[in-house]
């Protein structure tokens, strides 16, 4: 028998490699899936920088033509296109109209409201959240 040459495995090395593929498999999915929700909340934030950057750019065009005014309205032709570049198309994480949007991911919804002007303790031009214990607003607008 020993000039016989083996080429299978044993079935308890099938066994082993299935158990250790579990085992992998059962860290890797739950780590994927906070990852994927991890870019979408990266997305939203970047969302929010590029809409803040938009107001104070629509901002400084209005003072260059003597208007003092911020924009009355975030939205024109689509989703925050009065301020953006290209508008933020409908039916993903961002949802609403001036001056109320709500960011979803995850079951979680956080609101965010546009000031045009001075309304209570919000400066005038603020693009802001809440922070709740149910939202990601300070993962978001910070």
């Amino acid at each position: 028998m020993s000039g016989i040459k083996r080429d299978a495995f044993t079935m308890m090395e099938v066994i082993f490699v299935i158990v250790i593929l579990g085992i992998l498999a059962a860290v890797a999915i739950p780590k994927f899936a906070m990852t994927r929700q991890d870019a979408i909340i990266a997305d939203g934030r970047a969302t929010v920088s590029a809409v803040r950057s938009g107001i104070i750019t629509e901002r400084q065009t209005r003072l260059l033509q003597g208007d003092n005014n911020y924009t009355a309205n975030l939205d024109n032709g689509g989703l925050f296109g009065a301020v953006l570049t290209y508008s933020i198309a409908g039916g993903g994480e961002w949802a609403g109209a001036s001056p109320t949007y709500t960011f979803t991911v995850g079951g979680k919804s956080t609101t965010f409201t546009y000031y045009p002007t001075v309304s209570g303790s919000n400066k005038a031009g603020t693009f802001n959240c809440v922070p709740a214990a149910n939202n990601y607003c300070n993962r978001l607008a910070n």
